[in-house]
């Protein structure tokens, strides 16, 4: 592998990890991930993966900046207002890091393109916070076989899961929420607010575990369920198997392509 003097300084304290070193920061540099919503989780996202030198790194959404979002989207300024969010996130990262290559995806994902676009990474990152948006990205990534590591906000409690349900015995998205909650029953973040904060630990516990995938390091989120709760100062890992009645992943799924995504 062959680094310039300038990567070597960049990325001296990855390449000194017993765990990572050259090999590894090379693996980041080859690397392809996928990020979907460049909001409260996505930001700190987008940053720490260009920060840690993954060496292309899409973005997809379809959103503009606006005054609300800089509570917490820290990847965007107060003279980003009303611009496209992928493009005054990639300004950031290329910023940020040159090595970084940014892909802009200003779209909406559906069922007609979102296989085909997370086919092209290695990894997807969902930073969206809809449920529709949650299920279409799950069986995208299923279907794709690319591994998702999702995570979610709303007032002072995140969560966090890494899903891999196409090569193992572990749960997709659906096995844990089988269908969105009735309308109006889970408020947004626009209804019910959020602590600004609270998307900078999520999006960099995200930003880890997108890298622990990449790199085959450690133990893997799939199967398991972070929550945090900001307020009690607390996290909980919670066990989640796979649903053998699940309707993506069980044994007698009844989704067998990406049109029924909303079943």
């Amino acid at each position: 592998m062959d680094f310039t003097d300038d990567q070597v300084e960049r990325y001296s304290r990855h390449i000194i990890l017993r765990d990572v070193g050259g090999a590894g920061q090379q693996a980041l540099l080859n690397a392809r991930v996928l990020v979907v919503g460049a909001g409260g989780l996505g930001s700190p996202l987008l940053m720490y993966l260009a920060a840690a030198g993954v060496g292309t790194i899409g973005i997809v959404d379809d959103d503009v900046v606006s005054l609300s979002n800089l509570q917490r989207q820290i990847a965007h300024d107060t003279a980003d207002i009303d611009r496209p969010k992928v493009d005054s996130a990639a300004e950031r990262l290329a910023a940020l890091n040159p090595d970084v290559t940014i892909e802009r995806h200003s779209t909406r994902l559906s069922a007609e393109n979102a296989v085909d676009l997370v086919a092209g990474y290695d990894v997807v990152a969902d930073g969206t916070d809809n449920f529709e948006s949650r299920f279409l990205i799950n069986d995208a990534c299923y279907f794709a076989k690319v591994p998702l590591v999702s995570a979610a906000i709303g007032q002072f409690e995140g969560q966090l899961s890494t899903y891999r349900a196409f090569d193992g015995e572990a749960p997709c998205y659906r096995c844990i929420f089988p269908e969105a909650p009735p309308p109006g029953t889970v408020p947004s973040c626009a209804e019910a607010g959020v602590i600004g904060a609270l998307g900078g630990i999520m999006g960099s516990l995200q930003a880890m575990e997108v890298i622990k995938e990449i790199l085959n390091l450690g133990d893997s989120m799939a199967g398991r369920l972070l929550i945090y709760d900001s307020l009690a100062t607390r996290f909980r890992t919670v066990k989640v198997p796979r649903d053998p009645k699940c309707a993506l992943c069980g044994s007698q799924a009844t989704i067998h392509d990406l049109s029924q995504h909303a079943a």
